[in-house]
């Protein structure tokens, strides 16, 4: 009896031992010092906070971008996707009017180049980055996937990115953008800034998802079926559509994060380190 016991407390002990301990590191700027100390906004909105498995080697990340249609919002970690071995780091931006949209796109771009560089010295994996958001965060996340000039700027091929899981994005030119052209929402656009205009065969994975077609906002679900069959007729390797029946777009990523999970876990066993 003694020995059972024995064994189960050494048991308990081992297990309590090999649990994942987080940490989080909050207000990291992405830009050199020099643009942060010539610009107070870059130093008030392009920072992350980095939320990671500190007593794990070789793990997964990632990106998450916050929505709030490039013109409202802030950095934040989905607490969803928090404790899943995983790390998770919420990136902050400019936001129009003070900047034109586009803008969001480039601090999108830079704050994943930073991941890029530094993610190994806190014990990340570089080939094991995903790249997400909801709604305008989606939207970024796959304008510097699709569109390779982005990250071009650092030197960075944006097809290194292990996957773009994409909550209710818009994939024609985002409406924040034909705002400031005078363009009204419903008057839909493709053009550079509309993540349609990117589609080529040799995209990463990209798994897209939106909430029920007659909930959802504007035409945001035939904007991303419109994606998905455009991205299987040119033949991109790994793409699936998920439609969350009966979630709203301010409801669905509740209903999205239990598949994402599942699908960073399954592509995160086709990478290699």
């Amino acid at each position: 009896m003694k020995q059972t016991i024995l064994l189960l407390l050494l048991a308990t002990c081992l297990h309590l031992h090999a649990q994942t301990t987080y940490e989080i590191k909050k207000n990291i700027g992405y830009y050199p010092e020099t643009a942060s100390q010539n610009d107070s906004y870059i130093k008030s909105q392009c920072t992350i906070d980095l939320y990671y498995p500190a007593n794990k080697k070789n793990f997964t990340t990632v990106i998450w971008f916050h929505g709030g249609g490039l013109t409202g919002g802030s950095k934040e970690i989905p607490k969803q996707l928090m404790e899943n071995g995983f790390a998770v780091i919420g990136v902050g931006y400019r936001l129009s009017p003070k900047v034109k949209a586009a803008t969001c796109i480039e601090d999108a771009a830079a704050a994943t180049n930073w991941v890029f560089k530094h993610i190994a010295e806190y014990g990340g994996n570089p080939n094991a980055i995903f790249i997400s958001g909801h709604s305008a965060g989606a939207y970024l996340s796959l304008m510097i996937t699709m569109d390779k000039k982005y990250l071009n700027k650092y030197d960075f091929d944006a097809n290194k990115i292990a996957g773009v899981i994409s909550l209710s994005s818009q994939t024609i030119t985002h409406f924040a953008i034909r705002n400031e052209r005078g363009i009204k929402e419903t008057q839909p656009v493709i053009d550079e800034y509309a993540p349609l205009y990117h589609v080529r065969q040799d995209l990463p994975p990209i798994i897209l998802f939106t909430g029920d077609a007659e909930k959802e906002m504007l035409g945001r679900y035939e904007e991303n079926a419109y994606l998905y069959r455009m991205l299987k007729l040119n033949k991109v390797a790994e793409v699936k559509l998920y439609k969350m029946d009966g979630y709203d777009h301010g409801s669905m990523p509740q209903a999205s994060y239990p598949l994402m999970i599942k699908e960073i876990a399954r592509l995160q066993k086709e990478i290699k380190n």
